[in-house]
Protein backbone atom coordinates (compact mmCIF):
# COMPACT_ATOMS: atom_id res chain seq x y z
CA UNK A 1 0.00 0.00 0.00
CA UNK A 2 2.53 2.41 0.85
CA UNK A 3 4.25 2.30 -2.65
CA UNK A 4 1.24 2.87 -4.35
CA UNK A 5 0.36 6.00 -2.23
CA UNK A 6 4.00 7.35 -2.90
CA UNK A 7 3.14 6.37 -6.62
CA UNK A 8 0.03 8.44 -6.93
CA UNK A 9 1.97 11.12 -4.64
CA UNK A 10 4.10 11.95 -7.59
CA UNK A 11 1.58 11.05 -10.04
CA UNK A 12 -0.28 14.44 -8.82
CA UNK A 13 2.82 15.86 -8.31
CA UNK A 14 3.83 15.60 -11.61
CA UNK A 15 0.41 15.86 -13.33
CA UNK A 16 0.11 20.14 -11.25
CA UNK A 17 3.80 20.42 -12.32
CA UNK A 18 3.47 19.53 -16.15
CA UNK A 19 0.03 21.75 -15.75
CA UNK A 20 1.94 24.75 -14.32
CA UNK A 21 4.80 24.42 -16.85
CA UNK A 22 2.75 23.65 -19.82
CA UNK A 23 0.11 26.29 -19.27
CA UNK A 24 0.67 29.40 -16.81
CA UNK A 25 4.15 29.56 -16.56
CA UNK A 26 4.83 30.17 -20.84
CA UNK A 27 2.28 32.64 -20.83
CA UNK A 28 3.78 34.58 -17.65
CA UNK A 29 7.15 34.46 -19.31
CA UNK A 30 5.99 35.53 -22.51
CA UNK A 31 4.31 38.69 -21.53
CA UNK A 32 7.18 39.43 -19.23
CA UNK A 33 9.46 39.13 -21.93
CA UNK A 34 7.75 41.10 -24.37
CA UNK A 35 7.16 43.79 -21.91
CA UNK A 36 10.97 44.11 -21.25
CA UNK A 37 11.68 44.00 -25.11
CA UNK A 38 12.83 40.33 -25.02
CA UNK A 39 11.89 38.26 -28.00
CA UNK A 40 9.26 36.31 -26.20
CA UNK A 41 8.72 32.85 -28.11
CA UNK A 42 12.52 32.10 -28.10
CA UNK A 43 12.73 33.06 -23.90
CA UNK A 44 9.45 31.31 -23.41
CA UNK A 45 10.90 28.24 -25.05
CA UNK A 46 13.73 28.22 -23.43
CA UNK A 47 12.21 28.61 -20.11
CA UNK A 48 9.99 26.29 -20.15
CA UNK A 49 12.94 23.84 -21.76
CA UNK A 50 15.11 24.52 -18.92
CA UNK A 51 12.72 24.46 -16.00
CA UNK A 52 11.20 21.15 -17.38
CA UNK A 53 15.06 19.59 -17.53
CA UNK A 54 15.85 20.48 -13.89
CA UNK A 55 12.50 19.51 -12.63
CA UNK A 56 13.45 15.70 -14.61
CA UNK A 57 17.02 15.89 -12.88
CA UNK A 58 15.89 16.53 -9.55
CA UNK A 59 13.22 14.25 -9.58
CA UNK A 60 15.68 11.24 -11.20
CA UNK A 61 19.24 12.56 -8.76
CA UNK A 62 18.39 10.50 -5.82
CA UNK A 63 18.41 7.33 -8.11
CA UNK A 64 21.42 8.49 -10.04
CA UNK A 65 24.43 6.02 -8.96
CA UNK A 66 26.87 7.71 -7.26
CA UNK A 67 29.49 5.13 -6.69
CA UNK A 68 30.23 2.82 -3.48
CA UNK A 69 32.70 2.29 -1.16
CA UNK A 70 33.71 -0.80 0.26
CA UNK A 71 32.42 -1.63 3.73
CA UNK A 72 34.55 -4.45 4.74
CA UNK A 73 37.21 -3.71 8.17
CA UNK A 74 35.51 0.81 8.31
CA UNK A 75 35.33 0.94 11.92
CA UNK A 76 32.14 3.52 12.79
CA UNK A 77 30.64 4.25 16.23
CA UNK A 78 26.78 4.48 16.61
CA UNK A 79 25.39 5.71 19.36
CA UNK A 80 21.79 4.86 20.49
CA UNK A 81 21.88 1.24 20.01
CA UNK A 82 19.86 0.03 23.05
CA UNK A 83 16.95 0.25 20.55
CA UNK A 84 15.50 1.47 17.29
CA UNK A 85 17.50 2.91 14.53
CA UNK A 86 20.33 2.33 16.95
CA UNK A 87 20.01 -1.44 17.26
CA UNK A 88 18.95 -2.26 13.45
CA UNK A 89 21.96 -0.17 12.43
CA UNK A 90 24.65 -1.69 14.67
CA UNK A 91 23.59 -5.40 13.52
CA UNK A 92 23.58 -4.78 9.85
CA UNK A 93 26.53 -2.78 9.48
CA UNK A 94 28.55 -5.57 11.88
CA UNK A 95 26.76 -8.47 8.89
CA UNK A 96 28.59 -6.03 6.48
CA UNK A 97 31.84 -6.72 7.89
CA UNK A 98 32.78 -3.03 9.06
CA UNK A 99 33.61 -2.83 12.80
CA UNK A 100 31.11 -1.81 14.71
CA UNK A 101 31.44 0.24 18.60
CA UNK A 102 27.94 0.16 19.61
CA UNK A 103 27.43 3.03 22.45
CA UNK A 104 24.75 1.97 24.76
CA UNK A 105 22.90 3.55 27.31
CA UNK A 106 21.69 0.55 29.95
CA UNK A 107 24.60 -1.75 29.12
CA UNK A 108 25.74 -1.56 32.73
CA UNK A 109 22.21 -1.59 33.75
CA UNK A 110 22.15 -5.39 31.93
CA UNK A 111 19.69 -3.80 28.52
CA UNK A 112 18.41 -5.91 26.44
CA UNK A 113 19.48 -4.52 22.86
CA UNK A 114 23.05 -4.29 24.73
CA UNK A 115 22.87 -8.20 25.37
CA UNK A 116 21.63 -8.98 22.13
CA UNK A 117 24.24 -7.10 20.47
CA UNK A 118 27.01 -9.10 22.78
CA UNK A 119 25.25 -12.23 22.41
CA UNK A 120 24.64 -12.09 18.50
CA UNK A 121 27.19 -9.57 17.13
CA UNK A 122 30.59 -10.48 15.50
CA UNK A 123 33.86 -10.12 16.77
CA UNK A 124 34.27 -6.80 15.38
CA UNK A 125 31.21 -5.58 17.66
CA UNK A 126 31.87 -3.99 20.56
CA UNK A 127 29.25 -2.64 23.03
CA UNK A 128 29.87 0.25 24.55
CA UNK A 129 28.92 1.84 28.21
CA UNK A 130 27.95 5.52 26.92
CA UNK A 131 25.68 8.47 28.24
CA UNK A 132 25.78 11.08 25.35
CA UNK A 133 24.71 13.56 27.98
CA UNK A 134 28.14 12.89 30.30
CA UNK A 135 31.69 13.92 29.14
CA UNK A 136 33.26 11.70 31.28
CA UNK A 137 31.26 8.75 29.29
CA UNK A 138 31.74 10.10 25.94
CA UNK A 139 35.55 10.55 26.52
CA UNK A 140 35.86 6.69 28.05
CA UNK A 141 34.08 5.38 25.34
CA UNK A 142 36.07 7.55 22.81
CA UNK A 143 39.21 6.43 24.39
CA UNK A 144 38.18 3.08 24.09
CA UNK A 145 37.75 3.45 20.52
CA UNK A 146 40.88 5.12 19.85
CA UNK A 147 43.03 2.02 21.65
CA UNK A 148 40.78 -0.47 20.00
CA UNK A 149 40.94 0.63 15.95
CA UNK A 150 41.50 -2.20 13.36
CA UNK A 151 45.18 -3.00 12.85
CA UNK A 152 47.03 -0.89 10.52
CA UNK A 153 44.07 2.25 11.35
CA UNK A 154 44.53 5.44 12.95
CA UNK A 155 41.10 6.94 12.16
CA UNK A 156 37.64 6.33 12.33
CA UNK A 157 35.70 6.05 9.24
CA UNK A 158 32.43 7.73 10.93
CA UNK A 159 29.90 8.72 13.65
CA UNK A 160 26.29 8.11 13.28
CA UNK A 161 24.80 10.46 16.53
CA UNK A 162 21.73 8.49 16.51
CA UNK A 163 21.04 8.42 20.50
CA UNK A 164 17.67 11.03 21.52
CA UNK A 165 14.64 11.48 23.66
CA UNK A 166 11.75 13.55 23.44
CA UNK A 167 9.29 15.20 25.04
CA UNK A 168 5.94 16.80 24.79
CA UNK A 169 4.16 19.75 26.23
CA UNK A 170 3.04 23.12 26.14
CA UNK A 171 5.65 25.86 26.57
CA UNK A 172 3.80 26.68 29.93
CA UNK A 173 3.93 23.55 31.42
CA UNK A 174 6.80 22.15 30.51
CA UNK A 175 9.94 23.23 33.13
CA UNK A 176 13.57 23.98 32.47
CA UNK A 177 14.91 20.90 33.75
CA UNK A 178 12.70 19.64 31.19
CA UNK A 179 14.07 21.56 28.13
CA UNK A 180 17.40 21.25 29.85
CA UNK A 181 17.64 17.13 29.79
CA UNK A 182 16.41 16.87 26.41
CA UNK A 183 19.02 19.51 24.99
CA UNK A 184 21.32 17.35 26.88
CA UNK A 185 20.74 14.42 24.79
CA UNK A 186 19.72 15.45 21.58
CA UNK A 187 21.83 18.62 20.88
CA UNK A 188 24.72 18.73 23.03
CA UNK A 189 24.76 15.14 23.01
CA UNK A 190 25.33 14.99 19.47
CA UNK A 191 28.08 18.12 19.56
CA UNK A 192 29.88 16.40 22.56
CA UNK A 193 30.13 12.97 20.75
CA UNK A 194 31.42 15.14 17.31
CA UNK A 195 33.79 17.08 18.98
CA UNK A 196 35.44 13.98 21.34
CA UNK A 197 35.56 11.62 17.48
CA UNK A 198 36.69 14.92 15.06
CA UNK A 199 40.27 13.82 15.63
CA UNK A 200 39.73 10.14 14.89
CA UNK A 201 37.23 11.04 11.62
CA UNK A 202 39.58 13.82 10.41
CA UNK A 203 42.54 10.84 10.08
CA UNK A 204 40.89 8.79 8.17
CA UNK A 205 38.70 11.69 5.92
CA UNK A 206 35.43 9.71 7.42
CA UNK A 207 31.97 10.99 7.79
CA UNK A 208 29.47 12.44 10.23
CA UNK A 209 26.17 11.69 10.38
CA UNK A 210 23.52 13.20 12.29
CA UNK A 211 19.88 12.25 13.48
CA UNK A 212 18.03 15.51 13.19
CA UNK A 213 14.18 15.26 12.51
CA UNK A 214 11.21 15.88 10.11
CA UNK A 215 10.56 18.70 12.82
CA UNK A 216 14.03 20.26 12.33
CA UNK A 217 13.26 23.10 10.14
CA UNK A 218 9.20 23.09 10.94
CA UNK A 219 8.03 23.48 13.96
CA UNK A 220 5.30 21.70 15.98
CA UNK A 221 2.36 22.98 18.63
CA UNK A 222 3.68 21.36 21.97
CA UNK A 223 6.80 20.47 20.92
CA UNK A 224 8.96 22.89 21.46
CA UNK A 225 11.32 21.13 24.02
CA UNK A 226 12.21 18.85 21.09
CA UNK A 227 12.03 20.67 17.83
CA UNK A 228 14.47 23.58 19.51
CA UNK A 229 16.89 20.44 20.19
CA UNK A 230 16.90 19.40 16.31
CA UNK A 231 16.63 22.90 14.66
CA UNK A 232 20.30 23.13 16.65
CA UNK A 233 21.35 19.95 15.10
CA UNK A 234 20.66 21.48 11.46
CA UNK A 235 23.23 24.78 12.63
CA UNK A 236 25.51 22.89 14.09
CA UNK A 237 25.68 19.89 11.20
CA UNK A 238 25.82 22.79 8.40
CA UNK A 239 28.42 24.74 10.43
CA UNK A 240 30.64 21.24 10.76
CA UNK A 241 30.02 20.35 7.33
CA UNK A 242 31.69 24.20 6.03
CA UNK A 243 34.57 23.40 8.41
CA UNK A 244 35.11 20.25 7.93
CA UNK A 245 34.65 20.07 3.97
CA UNK A 246 38.84 21.24 3.94
CA UNK A 247 39.56 18.21 5.94
CA UNK A 248 37.64 15.63 3.07
CA UNK A 249 35.55 15.16 6.09
CA UNK A 250 31.52 14.76 4.96
CA UNK A 251 28.47 15.56 7.11
CA UNK A 252 24.91 14.54 6.24
CA UNK A 253 21.93 14.96 8.27
CA UNK A 254 18.66 12.65 8.03
CA UNK A 255 15.50 14.11 8.52
CA UNK A 256 13.08 11.40 9.31
CA UNK A 257 9.26 11.16 9.27
CA UNK A 258 7.37 9.98 11.66
CA UNK A 259 7.77 6.44 13.74
CA UNK A 260 6.71 6.77 16.90
CA UNK A 261 5.32 3.57 16.36
CA UNK A 262 8.43 1.81 14.83
CA UNK A 263 11.01 2.98 17.57
CA UNK A 264 8.58 3.29 20.98
CA UNK A 265 10.34 6.63 21.72
CA UNK A 266 7.06 7.27 22.99
CA UNK A 267 4.51 4.86 24.46
CA UNK A 268 1.69 5.10 26.59
CA UNK A 269 3.05 4.81 29.80
CA UNK A 270 6.27 6.99 29.29
CA UNK A 271 3.08 9.74 27.81
CA UNK A 272 1.43 9.13 31.05
CA UNK A 273 3.75 9.40 33.71
CA UNK A 274 5.33 12.83 32.10
CA UNK A 275 1.94 13.96 31.87
CA UNK A 276 1.29 13.42 35.59
CA UNK A 277 4.73 14.98 36.71
CA UNK A 278 3.52 17.91 34.24
CA UNK A 279 0.63 18.75 35.67
CA UNK A 280 2.21 18.38 39.34
CA UNK A 281 4.62 20.87 38.85
CA UNK A 282 2.29 23.26 37.32
CA UNK A 283 1.47 26.42 39.47
CA UNK A 284 -2.26 27.27 40.34
CA UNK A 285 -2.45 30.06 37.57
CA UNK A 286 -1.29 27.98 34.53
CA UNK A 287 -3.62 24.91 35.79
CA UNK A 288 -6.71 27.51 36.08
CA UNK A 289 -5.93 29.18 33.04
CA UNK A 290 -5.43 25.70 30.81
CA UNK A 291 -8.09 23.89 32.94
CA UNK A 292 -7.99 19.93 33.36
CA UNK A 293 -10.17 19.11 30.78
CA UNK A 294 -7.72 21.08 27.62
CA UNK A 295 -4.62 19.48 29.17
CA UNK A 296 -6.17 16.37 29.28
CA UNK A 297 -7.09 16.56 25.41
CA UNK A 298 -3.41 17.54 24.57
CA UNK A 299 -2.22 14.43 26.62
CA UNK A 300 -4.61 11.67 24.76
CA UNK A 301 -3.36 13.11 21.45
CA UNK A 302 -0.11 12.30 22.31
CA UNK A 303 -1.52 8.98 23.77
CA UNK A 304 -3.13 8.32 20.33
CA UNK A 305 0.65 9.29 18.41
CA UNK A 306 2.21 6.17 20.34
CA UNK A 307 0.59 3.98 17.55
CA UNK A 308 1.02 6.48 14.37
CA UNK A 309 3.56 6.51 11.96
CA UNK A 310 5.66 3.38 9.70
CA UNK A 311 7.21 0.23 11.74
CA UNK A 312 9.06 0.12 9.05
CA UNK A 313 12.51 1.47 9.97
CA UNK A 314 14.41 0.49 6.92
CA UNK A 315 14.24 4.06 5.12
CA UNK A 316 15.98 5.51 8.02
CA UNK A 317 18.53 2.59 7.93
CA UNK A 318 19.38 2.87 4.19
CA UNK A 319 19.95 6.50 4.48
CA UNK A 320 22.69 5.75 7.38
CA UNK A 321 24.49 2.97 4.89
CA UNK A 322 24.14 5.36 2.29
CA UNK A 323 25.52 8.42 4.09
CA UNK A 324 28.29 6.25 5.18
CA UNK A 325 29.72 4.40 2.20
CA UNK A 326 28.23 6.43 -0.72
CA UNK A 327 31.18 7.86 -2.68
CA UNK A 328 28.97 11.23 -2.88
CA UNK A 329 26.70 11.02 0.09
CA UNK A 330 23.64 13.68 0.26
CA UNK A 331 23.62 16.35 3.05
CA UNK A 332 20.28 15.78 3.48
CA UNK A 333 18.21 12.42 3.92
CA UNK A 334 14.35 12.86 4.09
CA UNK A 335 13.53 9.00 4.75
CA UNK A 336 9.69 9.59 5.44
CA UNK A 337 6.26 9.08 3.41
CA UNK A 338 4.40 11.63 0.65
CA UNK A 339 2.24 13.04 3.50
CA UNK A 340 5.53 14.19 5.63
CA UNK A 341 7.12 15.94 2.14
CA UNK A 342 4.88 17.61 1.16
CA UNK A 343 4.46 19.08 4.73
CA UNK A 344 7.90 19.52 4.91
CA UNK A 345 7.52 21.05 1.78
CA UNK A 346 4.49 23.65 2.27
CA UNK A 347 5.90 24.72 6.06
CA UNK A 348 9.41 25.34 4.48
CA UNK A 349 8.25 27.16 1.33
CA UNK A 350 4.83 28.61 1.49
CA UNK A 351 4.16 32.17 3.21
CA UNK A 352 3.88 31.49 6.54
CA UNK A 353 -0.21 32.85 7.04
CA UNK A 354 -0.93 29.61 4.47
CA UNK A 355 1.02 27.21 5.71
CA UNK A 356 -0.41 27.77 9.13
CA UNK A 357 -3.80 27.83 7.93
CA UNK A 358 -3.51 24.08 6.57
CA UNK A 359 -1.62 22.45 9.18
CA UNK A 360 -1.89 24.46 12.34
CA UNK A 361 -4.67 26.60 12.56
CA UNK A 362 -7.32 24.93 11.18
CA UNK A 363 -6.78 21.41 12.94
CA UNK A 364 -6.18 23.50 15.88
CA UNK A 365 -7.90 22.14 19.12
CA UNK A 366 -11.53 22.16 19.62
CA UNK A 367 -11.49 22.23 23.41
CA UNK A 368 -10.29 25.62 24.16
CA UNK A 369 -8.12 26.76 27.38
CA UNK A 370 -10.52 27.84 30.79
CA UNK A 371 -11.50 31.52 30.15
CA UNK A 372 -10.33 34.14 33.05
CA UNK A 373 -11.36 37.27 33.60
Amino acid sequence: MGKLVEAAYYWVVSLILTGTLGLFLPFIIYYVSTAIGLEGDLTKGLSCTYLSVVFIFCLLLPHIPRGRLNSKGKAIFITGCDTGFGLIAAKKFDAMGMHVFAGCYLKDKGGEGAKLLQDTGSERLKVIQLDVSSDESVKDAVDFIGKNLPAGQTGLWGVINNAGTSAFGDIEWSSMELYKHVADVNLWGVVRVTKACLPLIRRAKGRVVNMASGISRMAAPSRSVYCITKFGVQAFSDCLRYEMKQWGVKVSILEPGNYIAGTSIFTKESVSALADKMWSQMNDTVKKDYGRTYFNKKVNEMVGYCNAGTTDLSPVINAYEDALLSKNPSTRYFPMSPYWKIKVFIMTHFPTAIADYIYITRGSSTVAPTKYD
